[in-house]
């Protein structure tokens, strides 16, 4: 039996005034209440009862030492509840990193759901693009991309592909040869990503045949934004989620190449991260719940048809 279970017990036998009412509010027997009251003595160093025959009366000490021991006790069962509350009622801070570009078309609305519908959650963003340990960085969630975690031992779920499309100016078009096949990528320069988080290179596909490429490039970044405004500004072409490129490609101020070729794992998938599965406060699991059927909801709406330029050349 532990200390804290040797102190309720001191404390029902001096409410009840006898070692066996104590045994029977404890669910043990009158021998296992001497053994731990005199344990506990032994610990103090002090004497807490006489015993009679037909009595218990209680030390100096024992009335000493149950003011103290009440307080501790209240205090323990308060914090407790505390938890056990936080355990049941979605409440308290939830610390969440997110992101930045990849999460930027669904995190406001995904963030004000989630508040309206827990409204005693307070909510602490960080939005960044570097590898994080949720433990070690203190965050309870995280909704981020593969090559973000660092811990193994992470739990993810899937929430959204963002597919990747294979653009570039109609500038660049014009002044450098146009690409009929993927082998001809190898004349042009990217803006792609750092090597360091996803290999420079592209699988494309048609019909059974599967051709890889490695990508040339002088500008790499890990900010999608950033890489579609270098794009832009006439830096090659670059590989880039849709979702950022919908309204350059209705403008004309970006083609789509290559469409008759599918890029093999042409997708970003968006994650939601936590660090185990068992005994999760409220807050989490809520957040998990909510996170999982937002996406889920996003991923029924209807797609919007957009007006899309794209320069589609059959390879001869």
């Amino acid at each position: 039996m532990d200390y804290v279970d040797s102190l309720r017990i001191f404390r029902s036998v001096v409410e009840a005034r006898s070692f066996t009412r104590a045994a029977d509010m404890h669910g043990v027997t009158t021998p296992v209440v001497s053994r731990t009251i005199a344990r506990l003595e032994k610990r103090l160093g002090s004497r807490l009862f006489h015993r009679t025959t037909r009595a218990v009366s209680l030390t100096e000490a024992a009335e000493r030492f149950y003011d103290g021991c009440c307080r501790v006790l209240d205090d323990l069962d308060t914090l407790e509840a505390d938890a056990s509350v936080q355990t049941r009622e979605a409440s308290g801070v939830l610390r969440l990193v997110a992101h930045t570009t990849a999460t930027v078309n669904r995190l406001v609305p995904l963030i004000s759901s989630f508040k309206r519908a827990h409204p005693k959650v307070s909510l602490d963003v960080m939005l960044t693009e570097r590898p994080v340990d949720l433990v070690a960085d203190g965050f309870d969630l995280g909704l981020v991309l593969p090559f973000m975690l660092n811990n193994d031992t992470t739990v993810t779920r899937l929430l959204e592909r963002i597919p990747l499309a294979l653009v570039t100016t109609p500038a660049w078009v014009a002044a450098n040869p146009l690409p009929l096949r993927p082998e001809d990528l190898a004349h042009h320069s990217f803006v792609t990503m750092p090597p360091s988080l996803r290999k420079p290179e592209l699988t494309f596909r048609k019909g059974n045949e599967e051709v890889s490429v490695v990508l040339r490039h002088e500008v790499a970044s890990n900010n999608p934004v950033f890489n579609r405004e270098m794009v832009l500004e006439g830096f090659g072409i670059g590989i880039l989620p849709t979702s950022l490129v919908t309204a350059e490609l209705a403008a004309g101020k970006l083609v789509v190449l290559l469409e008759d070729y599918e890029i093999v794992n042409a997708s970003i998938e968006i994650r939601l991260a936590y660090t185990t599965r068992t005994l999760l406060p409220a807050k989490v699991r809520a957040f998990i719940d909510h996170a999982t059927a937002f996406y889920e909801d996003v991923g029924q709406e209807p797609a919007q048809p957009e007006p899309v330029r794209s320069i589609k050349v059959k390879a001869q």
